[in-house]
């Protein structure tokens, strides 16, 4: 699978960045909201009503298999990899890329741009006339997220659980291809929906997703009360060579033509 993290994250650099589109784009108009993937029979063909049910099940199998993998204990992303031992490997390879002269620029407009610090409607009145930023923090004070199968909970910064429901797949969010879980219970709150994308330990070194009471406002990056927000996380039993290779993702992701 080509890797295309981070890719939603960017669109605003001007630098020498030519930045992926494989997520989606952050472009200033707001994306098609995504609904639960459904069957939809209105004069289709036999053939094409087995070719759509085919793709559900791949779908949702991969959806199922992705759970699976994610299975462990996360915490934030950013605060690891922009830790000040990393600077030098930061400036090392993005000057592979981009020249020894650019390299300091360049990694400070990339990183400048996972760590914002607001989100939905301020965000949105904060970015109005340009030079945005996406906050990938974890939000609803939590500090470590838990997959264990198809439950997923997660704890406050003294261990308390905040929250531990099980979820089942409802649907793609197509532009991104993110898989799209809902929570069994009932008044599930900011954890009813998780919108994850196809990001584990073993192959980006980090995961990506989105959480929060409202799919169609999920489906929205630059309005609505989850803009400009992507949750980014790495395992706490992450390695030192998982911290180096996610870095290294990065800026080969960002800074290649």
């Amino acid at each position: 699978m080509k890797h295309r993290k981070f890719a939603i994250l960017f669109l605003a650099l001007v630098l020498v960045l030519s930045l992926l589109a494989g997520c989606g784009n952050t472009s200033n108009s707001t994306p098609e909201t995504q609904q639960p993937t459904s069957i939809v029979a209105d004069g289709s063909s036999t053939s094409e009503n087995a070719e759509q049910e085919s793709k559900v099940d791949e779908n949702q199998a991969a959806a199922e298999q992705l759970l699976l993998e994610l299975e462990g204990t996360y915490q934030e992303l950013w605060p690891v990899v922009l830790a000040d031992e990393y600077n030098q490997l930061w400036l090392d390879t993005s000057a592979e890329l981009v020249g020894e002269e650019n390299a300091e620029g360049a990694v400070e407009k990339m990183t400048s741009m996972v760590t914002g610090t607001v989100t939905g409607e301020e965000a949105v009145e904060a970015y109005k006339d340009g030079n945005m930023a996406y906050c990938c923090e974890f939000l609803q004070d939590v500090e470590q997220f838990i997959f264990n199968g198809t439950t997923i909970s997660g704890v406050d910064k003294e261990g308390n659980e905040l929250f531990s429901h099980s979820y089942h797949y409802v649907g793609m969010e197509e532009i991104r291809g993110l898989y799209v879980y809902e929570s069994d219970d009932k008044d599930s709150g900011e954890f009813t929906y998780f919108c994850i994308a196809p990001d584990t330990m073993e192959t980006t070194q980090h995961i990506e997703f989105r959480y929060g009471s409202n799919l169609d406002a999920l489906g929205q990056y630059d309005a609505g009360n989850y803009a400009y927000w992507l949750a980014s996380g790495i395992s706490v039993d992450h390695t030192e060579e998982d911290v180096e290779n996610c870095i290294i993702l990065f800026c080969t992701e960002n800074l290649s033509e």
